[in-house]
């Protein structure tokens, strides 16, 4: 695990990946200072970061678009196979210099509150509880990230795909009010996840016996809920639009609270990606 990450990070600053990043993350969050806390004289650095975040949408897919779908290009995936490491090191491994990356710039970011607390009455704590959870935020959306990369060897369409579901992800409150809140809407929505889940496992484990199993087992709990009383699938869609969103959590935080069950959220999606990154990994291993 040690090697792949060593590896990884000489790729990352011998190239112009992890400088575009840090640079770019540190010029939005620079024109937000600018603008809220330097011109509009507002204490609040937690308002920078919510401001910030939409540069998540363009910058995590960048930054990992390469990540294991380069390897995959380039047939060099075939050497990490060979190696005295299990995947589950490498995937970690390749995850741990993404967050390396990721911190530099967000060490950089974090003397921003100090240096405004000498000439202000900043809230310190909101500030960098606010920091600690955007970095969970930005390690759930690189592991999820890294999942997208390990299922193609197209840079391009992983840098595409993981733009639309990140974007999709930071809208997702906002069309949650545009979907159908009727039972029926909700229970076809739910369906359609269903089916998608049945490629997903379809493709991780080459079974489809498995991957009909659980999809008909799911569907016929769906049937049954939704017959003997639909009123259970009345504006779920749009609960589970909410639920499921980064961004929205991280509002929490701005707000001045400290969500615990948002750190749970981002470390689950985190564990859950990295997960599904090590079976796609071990699947095509093994084929």
């Amino acid at each position: 695990m040690i090697a792949v990450l060593k590896h990884e990070l000489r790729s990352y600053f011998h190239s112009f990946t992890a400088y575009v990043f840090g640079a770019f993350l540190l010029a939005i969050v620079g024109v937000g200072s600018m603008l809220y806390n330097l011109q509009a004289a507002v204490s609040n650095f937690e308002y920078v970061l919510s401001f910030g975040s939409i540069v998540f949408v363009v910058i995590v897919p960048i930054l990992t678009m390469r990540v294991i779908a380069e390897e995959r290009r380039q047939k060099t995936d075939q050497l990490l196979y060979s190696l005295p490491i299990t995947t589950t090191q490498v995937i970690l491994g390749k995850f741990a210099a993404l967050l390396v990356v990721y911190l530099i710039p967000l060490a950089v970011i974090s003397v921003y509150p100090a240096i405004f607390a000498q000439f202000g009455d900043v809230y310190l704590p909101t500030s960098y509880g606010s920091l600690f959870a955007i970095f969970l935020m930005g390690a759930a959306l690189i592991a999820l990230r890294v999942f997208i990369s390990s299922l193609t060897d197209n840079q391009g369409l992983a840098a595409g795909v993981g733009i639309a579901v990140i974007l999709f992800n930071y809208y997702s409150v906002s069309l949650s009010e545009y979907v159908s809140s009727t039972a029926f809407g909700s229970m076809v929505a739910i369906i359609v996840l269903i089916l998608i889940l049945y490629f997903v496992i379809r493709y991780l484990t080459k079974n489809e016996v498995l991957a009909y199993g659980v999809c008909f087992v799911l569907a016929a709990v769906v049937c049954v809920v939704g017959w003997t009383d639909s009123s259970k699938f009345e504006g779920l869609l749009p609960r589970i639009m909410k639920t499921l969103s980064l961004f929205e959590r991280f509002s929490a935080f701005v707000s001045g609270v400290f969500d615990m069950t948002a750190i749970v959220y981002y470390l689950s999606v985190a564990a859950f990606f990295l997960f599904l990154s090590v079976q796609s990994l071990e699947k095509r291993r093994y084929n």
